[in-house]
């Protein structure tokens, strides 16, 4: 009898909590989805509504933006962005308003001027943090992933 309440009072209290964790993650992947609609597009001003004021992006490069340098690299920058596919994308709440998103992604792009085509493939850290009701791309590094073999003959 005791074991029959216990569960059903876990039961109880586990389901919003599972409930909200999922509405908070739908609205992260929302957010993720517009970041990445906005990037392909080179939109300024839907950049800049998500990306922090404090944002600190670490390119798979080695070097660092942050809110001003990242919006300027993506609209002004040498490349245009065509496609960004995610192989893997997992959210993981990690406290009150902070998720983090992990995973694995590939990047096409097209030098503007030379018209070059390029590829990355990484894998990534990014954190999401909520700022008066709203989600914001917080902070992402990444790592390039290693070319592999080419398959011999």
């Amino acid at each position: 009898m005791k074991t029959t309440l216990l569960l059903s009072l876990f039961a109880f209290f586990a389901v919003p909590v599972h409930a909200a964790e999922d509405k908070m993650i739908a609205a992260v992947r929302a957010a993720d989805d517009a970041r990445v609609t906005a990037t392909k597009a080179g939109d300024r001003a839907g950049l800049a509504a998500i990306y922090a004021d404090g944002l600190h992006y670490a390119h798979s490069s080695g070097k660092v933006d942050n809110k001003a340098s990242q919006l300027e690299g993506v609209i002004a920058g040498a490349n245009r962005y065509d496609s960004i596919e995610y192989k893997e994308r997992t959210f993981v709440p990690a406290g009150p308003g902070v998720v983090l998103m992990k995973g694995r992604v590939v990047i096409h792009s097209t030098n503007k001027t030379s018209a070059q085509k390029s590829m990355l493939d990484l894998n990534y850290l990014a954190v999401w943090r909520e700022e008066k009701g709203k989600w914001r791309f917080f902070a992402w590094q990444s790592c390039r992933n290693p070319v592999e073999p080419a398959a011999k003959k």
